[in-house]
């Protein structure tokens, strides 16, 4: 009788085993794009990187990474693999959400394994295994007619005296081929990582965390929150760099230490917080938790809509309007 009880536990340990060895062959074979696809996701190339591929269906956006096995929501916390991408987006129990997947194997045999962003690539620090803050300042500072001042001024039409001040601050660095690193410190002023923008790519360090890029006077009182840091040197170019403002990025995401360095700085007596994300859905969605921490933390709030998509682009119409008259 016992060598029988035996016997079948054992045979439920071994079935428990080949349930795992099949749920990692899913995982493995099931890329997250099979499912994002399959539910009218598209990737929006602008805003995807060789690591991160970004994918759209109206307001909603999901993050594609791990080669396409894992999976986040860049305006929660949500994240996962690919059967909890399932459960996210159909409300499925796991159960169900394995069998989804199962169903996707022959669609997925049909696509890439992961992506290809056109002319993106790994931006290839000399030694990427070497800590934060060893990495940031082994990289030289720009300089006027640097590969980094360079795409400033001719790419992005930043003025020289805006990327001067940003340099005088110490918040840029020349990245690799011809790319720039602009610094997020974390509220101890220790840099935490740094935005990578280029020509052709778009990312932030590996193994950085995003916290907030802070342009201008540390002690201000108008906080301008904006998307990226190329926005928020944008809006204080359009601005004049007007006194009493901070000019911030939270690097296109919205992380825990985002959240918690913004209510910190929202908590300053007689502090306005200044939503000035780009003008697009996920735009309007982080303004709404910015006048959430504003509320929270009884501070003024004011939606500082650019005229363009993003101030970047505002200032380069401003560039070719001038031109014009």
């Amino acid at each position: 009788m016992w060598g029988k009880k035996k016997q079948t536990r054992a045979g439920l340990r071994l079935g428990k085993i080949m349930e795992r060895k099949e749920l990692e062959t899913l995982r493995d074979r099931v890329p997250c794009a099979a499912v994002l696809e399959g539910a009218g996701f598209a990737i929006d190339m602008k805003e995807s990187t060789r690591r991160a591929v970004k994918y759209r269906r109206g307001s909603e956006i999901v993050i594609v990474i791990h080669e396409g096995r894992g999976w986040f929501d860049p305006l929660s916390d949500v994240k996962g693999d690919v059967f909890g991408l399932v459960v996210h987006l159909h409300g499925l129990s796991f159960g169900h959400a394995v069998e989804r997947v199962a169903g996707l194997i022959s669609v997925s045999m049909r696509q890439t394994s992961w992506p290809r962003v056109t002319n993106i690539r790994a931006l290839g620090d000399s030694d990427p295994n070497a800590t934060i803050q060893t990495r940031w300042a082994e990289r030289r500072i720009p300089w006027r007619g640097s590969a980094a001042w360079s795409y400033l001024r001719s790419e992005r039409s930043l003025p020289a005296p805006v990327i001067l001040a940003a340099v005088r601050a110490d918040l840029l660095r020349e990245g690799p081929y011809g790319s720039l690193w602009a610094a997020h410190f974390d509220d101890d002023g220790a840099v935490s990582g740094w935005e990578e923008r280029g020509p052709a790519w778009r990312g932030f360090a590996t193994g950085g965390s995003k916290v907030l890029f802070r342009f201008g006077a540390e002690d201000a009182l108008r906080l301008c929150v904006t998307e990226a840091a190329i926005d928020a040197m944008s809006l204080a170019a359009l601005e004049g760099l007007r006194e009493g403002s901070l000019y911030l990025s939270t690097g296109g995401g919205w992380s825990p230490t985002t959240d918690k360095a913004i209510r910190r700085l929202a908590s300053r007596p007689g502090a306005r917080l200044v939503a000035a994300t780009d003008a697009d859905s996920q735009g309007e969605t982080f303004a709404s938790r910015l006048r959430d921490i504003a509320d929270a933390a009884g501070c003024d709030w004011l939606r500082l809509k650019p005229p363009e998509e993003d101030w970047n682009d505002a200032l380069r119409a401003r560039k070719i309007e001038r031109r014009k008259s």
